[in-house]
């Protein structure tokens, strides 16, 4: 039977191996290859693909420390967690940011919280309750 549905994601990357190293930390991904260019994390039938940026339109792009949240982006990856607190800790450890706990929510069964990579990309976490 064939798989239906969304089966991954897609992120562009200035710095392919930091986020290689940021979401296998953060959202607990196996790292299935890394090649040229880009790196598939997770397992079938959901994978996360980074793919780096070509350095012409990279060289034009400025990360600022700490990385400016990008919200105007219209789409957001969610990943199921074990535990908020853990996470929230990984992610300042690998250069990004968690929300603080007074912006967790619930959602569907499931404590929820925002955060960013390293490079301000905008990224959700779930823990079920």
């Amino acid at each position: 039977m064939t798989h239906r549905g969304l089966t991954g994601a897609v992120l562009y990357a200035k710095d392919l191996q930091r986020l290689v190293e940021f979401y296998s930390a953060v959202a607990r991904l196996d790292i299935q290859s890394v090649q040229k260019g880009f790196a598939v994390l997770g397992r079938e039938p959901s994978q996360l693909v980074i793919v780096q940026i070509p350095k012409r339109i990279a060289d034009s792009i400025d990360i600022s420390t700490p990385p400016e949240r990008r919200d105007d982006t219209p789409v957001k990856l969610v990943f199921s967690v074990e535990d908020i607190a853990s996470v929230r800790n990984t992610a300042a450890e690998q250069g990004g940011a968690m929300n603080a706990i007074e912006h967790e929510w619930k959602f569907e069964g499931a404590r929820v919280c925002d955060g960013h990579d390293p490079e301000g990309n905008i990224f959700q976490i779930r823990q079920a309750d």
